[in-house]
């Protein structure tokens, strides 16, 4: 696949100066709320809200919103995974015969679906809860809000598809999502952000991407503006995701690369899913004649790991 040129940002959107944005961080802060503090918002989904979620399920459609493993460099793959065959058969006695792989990954970035551990990002050298970083992370991994402590999720997932509502094909890169393209999604799909429910928005990132090839979506994306999120915040999102990593490209907010991991990481405690595979939903969303639906995220069981690769399933 050939790369496509770099977009240019959308134009239009005001830099944030530092100072709002650190304002909006002390209103969103949720830190001292929660025992485990590790779960974060994690800790609101109660197993009302799972059975609430298994409500949903009508046709038993399940659909994997993880990408494949992406073993080929590229603009938007700068560290690609790894798949190397460690058994052709060749290495036990038979019979019988068996065949065996290695994998890895550096899954930070944008190329893999993964899941964003509270250990992931701190603001001003504190992690969420307030516990410094310096303190918590270090060489043999995170001490403090490991992915191994939030465990599985099942709970509702609401699609916010900006495309399919703006009659586009896809969002271009540097387009903002603001807090009213949120509620007039919410609108035109009939669904509703409420208490530990998982938001997903779809860009139609990687429609864009097959169609026009890869880019670095590091510096060109569409994604949430930092208005958003207090609305994310007063409806008591558990979960963020999306099929970028959720933060508006270039960001608009002075002296921060990404604002929205900022604020739902280190100040809401709100886990974030990145690189989502949102097309195949999207499709199955419409065809179904909602965009609600039950979600489960198992990420990987890692000591200390700050993150997981992982492959969410939706259930509608």
């Amino acid at each position: 696949m050939s790369s496509s040129p770099a977009p240019p940002p959308a134009a239009g959107e005001p830099p944030v100066p530092r100072a709002e944005f650190d304002a909006l961080f002390a209103a969103v802060r949720t830190w001292g709320r929660w025992t485990p503090a590790d779960r974060g918002a994690w800790n609101r989904v109660s197993a009302g809200h799972v059975r609430g979620a298994a409500a949903l399920v009508r046709s038993g459609t399940v659909v994997r919103l993880g990408l494949p493993w992406d073993t080929r460099p590229g603009p938007d793959n700068a560290r690609p995974a790894l798949h190397l065959m460690s058994d052709l058969g060749d290495v036990e006695a038979p019979e019988p015969a068996t065949y065996k792989d290695f994998i890895g990954v550096d899954y930070h970035g944008k190329g893999v679906s993964h899941l964003d551990a509270l250990s992931h990002v701190a603001y001003e050298g504190l992690l969420y809860d307030g516990r410094p970083a310096r303190d918590a992370v270090g060489a043999g991994g995170a001490r403090f809000g490991s992915v191994a402590e939030l465990g599985p999720l099942v709970t509702k997932g609401v699609l916010l598809d900006l495309p399919a509502v703006l009659g586009v094909d896809w969002l271009e890169p540097g387009r903002a999502v603001h807090a009213g393209d949120v509620t007039a999604a919410e609108r035109a799909l009939g669904v509703a952000v409420d208490e530990g429910c998982a938001v997903l928005l779809r860009s139609g990132r990687f429609r864009r991407r097959r169609e026009l090839g890869p880019w670095d979506s590091g510096a060109a994306s569409a994604g949430f503006h930092v208005d958003a999120v207090p609305l994310l915040a007063e409806r008591g999102v558990a979960l963020i995701g999306a099929d970028g990593d959720s933060d508006l490209r270039p960001s608009p907010v002075e002296g921060v690369h990404s604002p929205v991991h900022a604020l739902a990481v280190a100040a809401m405690g709100v886990p974030l899913l990145d690189n989502l595979e949102l097309e195949a939903l999207s499709a199955a969303c419409a065809a179904a004649g909602r965009y609600e639906f039950m979600i489960v995220v198992a990420p990987l069981n890692v000591p200390g790991g700050t993150g997981s690769p992982v492959d969410p399933v939706a259930v509608l």
